[in-house]
């Protein structure tokens, strides 16, 4: 028994997408002829693998079996083609990575143009978008991603760590006063970044303290609290690579620098389960971490990232 492995592809595609239609047109297939190429491969095993309606298409019992041998039969030929060409090709075809917008534009798109120098065969689709990709149903190879990591069967790789600290304009503390201990705060305007209403900071004697942030505003971008507590509207919870070149140039000030805020994040990169890392993947990530880690230390390194 032999097997397309174009078909075999196209097959663990719909089996993600739960549509014929829109798995072959990442392969320019017409409906028509992805529905063809299934049913081919359907009689060349024997068996149904997809149940269809008007409305839907669901993986039959055998369908299901099937599917996991399928990605284990990509996989083994993707290792296969890599061992063979690891000494004599360079990293090369589609690449497709997505990552929020504020963190692509500071981290990423500076880069760019030297990647693609670098690897003038590697085409880069890039999207950048503050909404949570679902990189497997959406066919991406690498995402970076910001924050504590929930368990999933995605393969994740830290990149650096993201830590955050409390921030506020100078112009704001000379108005309300400079805070001294985490109890102050509750005479403070602390602005919540989405549903982070607890903070928690830690002293350096280990103890804990839990800060209840209530402010005129909460607000669940990144960027955005920056821009608020620029304007001096009140203390804000941030990631030092928003808010760090405001903090050196002298608009923002740490606030209370004797205390370390409790949540530890991380900087991400974020692959699909089960399949072997194509040459430009590797590349790419290997490119970006080290570019990611050396501007972090080039631009913050002075404020005890």
């Amino acid at each position: 028994m032999s097997f397309d492995l174009k078909s075999l592809e196209l097959y663990v595609r719909v089996a993600a997408l739960g549509a014929i239609g829109k798995a072959g047109a990442e392969f320019s297939l017409s409906p028509t002829n992805a529905t063809q190429r299934i049913q081919a491969l359907e009689a060349e095993l024997g068996v149904k693998l997809l149940n269809r309606t008007t409305r839907s298409i669901s993986l039959t019992p055998d369908g299901e079996i099937f599917v996991d041998h399928a990605k284990r039969i990509l996989d083994d030929v993707e290792e296969a083609r890599q061992v063979l060409s690891q000494s004599t090709t360079s990293a090369s075809g589609l690449l497709r990575v997505t990552a929020s917008a504020t963190f692509g534009r500071a981290h990423i798109v500076p880069f760019l143009s030297e990647f693609l120098e670098r690897h003038p065969d590697v085409t880069l689709d890039l999207n950048l978008t503050d909404a949570v990709v679902d990189i497997v149903e959406q066919g991406y190879e690498l995402a970076f991603r910001i924050g504590e990591m929930a368990p999933s069967s995605l393969l994740a790789q830290k990149i650096d760590a993201n830590p955050e600290w409390l921030v506020a304009s100078p112009a704001y503390l000379e108005r309300a006063g400079r805070p001294q201990s985490p109890a102050d705060l509750a005479d403070h305007a602390c602005l919540p970044l989405g549903n982070q209403r607890h903070w928690q900071l830690t002293g350096a004697d280990g103890k804990s303290h839990d800060v209840l942030a209530t402010g005129p505003v909460t607000v669940n971008h990144g960027e955005a609290m920056s821009i608020l507590v620029r304007a001096g509207v009140g203390i804000g919870q941030a990631a030092l690579w928003h808010v760090g070149p405001d903090i050196q140039a002298g608009h923002l000030v740490h606030v209370l620098p004797d205390y370390r805020v409790a949540r530890e994040t991380n900087i991400w990169a974020v692959r699909p389960p089960g399949r072997v890392m194509p040459a430009r993947v590797k590349a790419f990530l290997d490119f970006m971490q080290r570019r990611i880690i050396e501007t972090n230390r080039q631009r913050y390194g002075g404020l005890a990232l």
